[in-house]
């Protein structure tokens, strides 16, 4: 499995993932922020109830609505290397579908699938999508690590999954990031232990598309006039270029701090 350094230019990290469709990154949090986004999300999963569909998955718990349910992840989402990969690789973009999923004991597999599938754009087509997983337990092949086919993104339109696909499972510890893009053919895996594995996924699209997650509506107001700029942006309070976004004729970052 291709991994990198967090002290890897993220130029390099770019290239690795466009040319391989995902790249392991390490040390991209240390243990103390590790240990403190655990806690809190613990307090979130304890009043998460677990999913409605074998998509969601009828064991696992998904921590939807993030951004409004936790301040641990408000660094992360602006990490200066994270940005700079997308810079690279997006151009302009937005937090599309952040959450936190804790995949219980018993849980199957996840059906395979791609996460650019959701928006109907012709292919071939640029990437439209790259996601980050953010693991904050162990990830093993036992536990329901992350299950990928390299190289997927690059398929020609219309391939899908075969038996004979090499598939790789993406085995980390908690402080690395996977990088992959929303074409590379993926799902969470089967949890065969008696414990949970929990991970959190920060998810970006290109800033011309709808979110997964209506981001502004999901986040209170009073509590994103309080997120650094970027942040904001990167919610939803953005625009476009030229003016794609606008409200009322304005910025949409200008609704903060009026009331209409």
């Amino acid at each position: 499995m291709a991994t990198m350094p967090a002290t890897s230019a993220s130029e390099d990290v770019a290239q690795r993932l466009t040319d391989d469709g995902y790249v392991v990154v390490t040390g991209m949090l240390d243990p103390a922020g590790v240990q403190a986004a655990r806690a809190d999300l613990d307090r979130v999963l304890a009043a998460t109830k677990t999913g409605r569909n074998f998509f969601e998955g009828f064991s696992t718990q998904r921590v939807y609505a993030l951004f409004a349910k936790t301040r641990m992840f408000d660094r992360a989402a602006v990490d200066p290397l994270l940005l700079g990969v997308l810079d690279q690789v997006l151009g302009h973009y937005q937090l599309s579908a952040p959450v936190g999923i804790c995949i219980g004991p018993g849980e199957k597999a996840q059906i395979l699938h791609r996460d650019d599938s959701v928006y109907p754009v012709p292919e071939p087509h640029p990437p439209l999508v790259v996601n980050t997983m953010w693991p904050m337990d162990e990830f093993t092949i036992e536990n329901g690590a992350t299950r990928f086919i390299p190289g997927s993104h690059r398929w020609e339109p219309g391939r899908q999954p075969a038996p004979d696909d090499p598939a790789e499972t993406a085995v980390m510890s908690p402080g690395s990031v996977m990088f992959y893009l929303g074409s590379l053919w993926h799902g969470g895996g089967a949890n065969q232990t008696g414990t949970s594995r929990l991970g959190v996924i920060l998810e970006y699209c290109a800033g011309w598309l709808r979110q997964q997650e209506n981001n502004c509506l999901a986040v209170p107001r009073d509590v994103v006039r309080e997120l650094p700029e970027r942040l904001q942006e990167l919610i939803g309070y953005n625009i476009y270029p030229p003016f794609v976004g606008y409200v009322d004729g304005r910025h949409p970052r200008k609704v903060l701090s009026a009331d209409f």
